[in-house]
């Protein structure tokens, strides 16, 4: 067959035709004509099979269906104002203490964990984290500690322990040092 302009004519494969009858089905027409009754309705397209193909063979197998992302974890909260006078006057105690004085990075970061784990396990419920102001020493590495545990206590592997923190009052370090509040316990209460 050939085209109005003498070109062969494409001839449609499966896939384009059910395409184009699914399109041609869901258009309205123009006028209100009733078709005329010489014309017969076209009759629809029955499947044809569809060749196998090398593709289709080669296919990767389907990955196993994901488990359901955990729930992320709140927003950070600072302590609050009223929070931090009364830990600055000694009204709210702090559960624990950590010192990471001349540790190195990756010792405090596994110190860190580990100390909030057992601080959580306890049910402790506000903690001091002693880092320094890193102005002793030489070189650009001064007060490494100071900028990097507020980073750490952020990451998601921190976030289900963590509440909030902020810099310590004066009495406890000041800027050398930070409160850290931490989450109760599944099963230990409701949860902040």
């Amino acid at each position: 067959m050939t085209s109005r302009d003498g070109k062969p004519r494409r001839i449609l494969s499966y896939d384009e035709r059910v395409l184009w009858t699914t399109v041609t089905k869901s258009i309205a027409p123009l006028h209100d004509d009733k078709p005329d009754r010489d014309e017969a309705p076209e009759p629809p397209l029955t499947p044809l099979p569809s060749p196998p193909s090398k593709r289709a063979s080669r296919a990767p197998p389907q990955p196993p269906p994901q488990p359901p992302a955990k729930p992320a974890a709140p927003p950070l909260a600072p302590l609050g104002r009223r929070m931090r006078q009364r830990v600055a006057r000694g009204r709210e105690a702090i559960d624990a203490r950590m010192d990471l004085h001349g540790l190195t990075q990756a010792e405090a970061h596994a110190a860190l964990a580990r100390f909030l784990h057992a601080a959580s396990g306890r049910g402790a419920r506000l903690v001091l984290i002693i880092t320094g102001k890193g102005g002793r020493g030489g070189g650009n590495e001064r007060g490494v500690l100071r900028r990097q545990v507020p980073q750490w206590l952020a990451l998601p592997e921190f976030r289900e322990l963590v509440v909030g923190f902020e810099d310590a009052h004066v009495a406890h370090g000041g800027e050398g040092a930070l409160y850290v509040r931490l989450r109760r316990r599944r099963g230990a209460g409701d949860e902040d």
